[in-house]
C-alpha cells in the first residue's frame, strides 16, 4: 500500500498526469453505486465505477482536528444511475461515501479523499444536489445517561437485551389492503393481541419498496378488521400481495416491560424519579410529614 500511495505521489509530481476522481455510494439497502468524471468507466475494489453519470462534488473542506468536514455532491438524475424514485423513497438517506483521487490509467494508485455518509438531499429540474458529512459528524450527536421515567433503550438492541427472535413478537405477512402506503389492513392477526404492535415497525421485505421501513403510529381493531397506521408513509409503491414484518411495539414504560416482554431486568428507565409537580411542592402545616413512601 505504501509503495502504491508512493507511485500515485510521483505520478503527480512527474507534471503529466492521467487522474480522476471515483466515488462509491453504499446505501442501506446493500446497494453500492460507483460514479467517476472520467470519459470512461473504472473498476477496483469489486465496484463498476461508471462514466457519464453526471455526479461531481464541489471543493472538500478538510480539517485536522474534531471540525466536520463537509462538501456538497451535485448530479444528474437518471433511469440508471440515481434515480428520482429511489431519493423520494429514502433509500440514500445516510448513505456511506467514499471518494478517491485515481491514476486511470493505472486504477490501482489511488488516494482516499473522503469518507463519510449523504445528508440532506435536494432535487430540481432533473438534477439533485446532496450535502456530504465527514466521519466527525458523529461527533455532534448528544452522549451520556439520560434520567428519565421511561427507558432508554430500543427494543432488540444490546442495552434491552431482548430476543426479538421470540416468538409471537415478530410476524411475516403478506399485505392485504394498502392506503397511500400509510396505513395497512387486514381481516385479522390472529394470535396478537390488542394494541400489540404501537411503537413497532413495519418493514417491507418483496416488491418496490423492499428494505424501507416505517415506525408504527397505532395499532387498531374495527369493524374492517386489523388497522396498522405508520407514523408516516412508505415512500414507495406497495402492491397487495407485498411481504412486510410487524414487529411488536414498547411504550417503554416498566409495566409494559414486566408483563409483555418479562424483561424488567435490563429496564434501563427509572420509575420513581420525582415529577415536576415535585418541584414546586410546599411544606405542610398539618398532617404527619415521616419522610417515608408515600405508597
Amino acid at each position: 500500500m505504501i509503495a502504491l500511495r508512493e507511485a500515485l505521489e510521483a505520478h503527480l509530481k512527474s507534471g503529466a498526469t492521467t487522474v480522476c476522481r471515483a466515488w462509491a455510494v453504499s446505501r442501506r439497502d446493500g446497494v453500492t453505486l460507483g460514479f467517476t468524471d472520467h470519459d470512461r468507466d473504472l473498476t477496483f475494489d469489486g465496484v463498476l465505477f461508471r462514466a457519464g453519470t453526471g455526479l461531481t462534488a464541489r471543493s472538500l473542506m478538510q480539517s485536522t482536528g474534531l471540525a466536520v468536514d463537509n462538501s456538497e455532491a451535485l448530479g444528474a438524475l437518471s433511469s440508471e444511475a440515481v434515480r428520482e424514485a429511489d431519493i423520494e423513497a429514502g433509500r440514500y438517506d445516510g448513505a456511506e461515501v467514499t471518494s478517491w483521487l485515481v491514476n486511470w490509467a493505472e486504477p490501482e494508485q489511488r488516494a482516499l479523499q473522503f469518507r463519510g455518509t449523504l445528508g440532506e438531499i435536494r432535487r430540481a429540474g432533473g438534477a439533485f444536489e446532496a450535502e456530504l458529512r465527514g466521519l466527525t459528524e458523529a461527533l455532534n450527536q448528544p452522549l451520556g445517561r439520560i434520567y428519565q421515567k421511561p427507558c432508554t433503550a430500543v427494543l432488540g438492541d444490546q442495552s434491552c437485551g431482548f430476543d426479538l427472535s421470540t416468538l409471537g413478537y415478530v410476524t411475516e405477512i403478506a399485505t392485504e389492503q394498502v392506503a397511500s402506503g400509510q396505513r395497512f389492513t387486514w381481516g385479522a392477526l390472529e394470535g396478537f393481541g390488542p394494541d400489540w404492535f404501537t411503537g413497532g415497525r413495519l418493514e417491507i421485505l418483496t416488491g418496490a419498496g423492499q428494505g424501507l421501513w416505517a415506525p408504527i403510529r397505532s395499532d387498531e381493531s374495527g369493524s374492517e378488521g386489523r388497522r396498522i397506521t405508520l407514523w408516516q408513509p412508505i415512500r414507495a409503491e406497495i402492491a397487495t400481495g407485498d411481504l412486510v414484518r410487524l414487529t411488536a411495539g414498547c411504550d417503554k414504560r416498566m409495566g409494559t416491560c414486566r408483563l409483555k416482554f418479562d424483561n424488567l431486568v435490563n429496564f434501563q428507565g427509572f420509575p420513581d424519579i420525582p415529577g415536576e409537580d415535585w418541584l414546586v411542592a410546599v411544606p405542610k402545616r398539618a398532617g404527619q410529614n415521616t419522610g417515608g413512601s408515600r405508597r
